[in-house]
């Protein structure tokens, strides 16, 4: 196992830092989780339910421990910071000073452990003007941009399939920081502390945007870009019965394909400067027939239009895998684990493995052997 004998305490809540910590976990880190007593992370309570937490909780919490633990009390925060002492990485998602005050920040805890790890998760930073401004995955992608580059037919931005800033922004630069943070502390025994901002992360996700500007062209104009609606190659186009085609046929070889299997008359195959008079023509080939006709027409092509499907037809299609080798089994359930990005060659055998009960916090190490 890649992590064997990494332990990992994790005070965050919600979505960034769990999943982080899962993916840590997956690959065979020892995790200890520390929530409130009582209820624990708000997510446990979230619906619908999976035994006794909810769907959401089980599923991002696989395979981890949890501790109650009053971190405004000082015996338990003492217990706490004791844990931290022994901890290879810690992963809290407070906003900025939080953990200062509660005594459990990362000069506290670099004082007793020199090569400590300490992620910390906020949506705008530790510092800066931001810093204490509460917000959520859709406020980080507001106030980034990224929700004006593509707007409907009103001018108005949609609401995005999932979240984004929380893992491109949150979940994924803590893994990637955490295990650069280990390998640099393996080779000269230096710590660190991990400052993951969600939102200045999302610049990663705007890196053509930013490219052009810095080129001298500007920001992106709503709808008008190659890859935000100005392209008749790179758009959605509404069928007859009602569904959509994604189209993404970007190159040439696959424009000139799809372009055959559309019948798209051949003054339209050159679109530059005619891209609106393009895209209607592909608009009124696409809407003359339903779903089910475009997938047999694209099925075996190497055309890069898709049928946009529903979960069920994902599923199976075999492209969503709900029922995988992994299994999250608990009192009077037993399902497909969510599937881990983990490699299979970096990471334990599959394993029916359950979620973590909320337990008082022992006295003493509660770390694995």
């Amino acid at each position: 196992m890649s992590l064997d004998g990494v332990r990992v305490l994790d005070l965050s809540t919600l979505l960034p830092g769990p999943m982080a910590t899962l993916l840590l976990a997956d690959a065979g880190a020892d995790v200890v989780k520390v929530e409130r007593p009582g209820r624990g992370d708000e997510m446990r309570s979230y619906q619908p339910k999976l035994g006794g937490a909810s769907a959401n909780y089980a599923i991002l919490n696989r395979g981890k421990r949890a501790f109650a633990a009053d971190l405004k009390d000082p015996a338990d925060r003492d217990r706490v910071l004791a844990l931290a002492t022994s901890a290879d990485v810690v992963v809290e998602q407070f906003r900025p000073g939080v953990v200062d005050r509660l005594g459990l920040g990362y000069e506290a805890v670099r004082s007793r452990n020199p090569g400590v790890v300490y992620c910390s998760i906020t949506g705008y930073g530790q510092t800066g003007a931001h810093a204490t401004r509460a917000g959520h995955d859709l406020n980080y992608l507001a106030g980034m941009g990224l929700l004006d580059v593509v707007v409907d037919a009103t001018g108005a931005p949609p609401l995005p399939p999932t979240v984004i800033a929380d893992l491109a922004g949150g979940t994924y630069p803590a893994v990637v920081n955490i295990l650069l943070a280990l390998r640099r502390r393996d080779a000269t025994g230096v710590g660190a502390h991990l400052d993951i901002s969600m939102s200045r992360n999302l610049q990663t996700m705007i890196y053509g945007y930013f490219a052009t500007h810095q080129a001298g062209g500007g920001w992106p104009v709503p709808g008008a870009d190659l890859l935000t609606g100005g392209s008749p190659r790179y758009r959605i186009y509404p069928t007859a019965d009602g569904r959509h085609v994604a189209v993404a046929s970007l190159e040439e070889k696959f424009w000139r394909l799809l372009a055959e299997l559309i019948g798209l008359p051949a003054e339209y195959l050159d679109d530059a400067g005619q891209e609106a008079a393009v895209a209607e023509a592909v608009a009124e080939r696409i809407a003359a027939h339903p779903a089910a006709h475009w997938r047999s027409v694209f099925d075996g092509e190497d055309v890069c239009a898709t049928v946009v499907g529903t979960f069920p037809e994902a599923v199976a299609a075999g492209l969503v895998t709900p029922d995988g080798p992994d299994r999250l089994v608990g009192d009077g359930f037993d399902v497909g684990a969510l599937p881990s990005p983990v490699d299979p060659v970096l990471r334990p055998a599959p394993a029916a493995i359950g979620y973590p009960a909320l337990e008082p916090l022992p006295v003493g190490d509660v770390w694995l052997s």
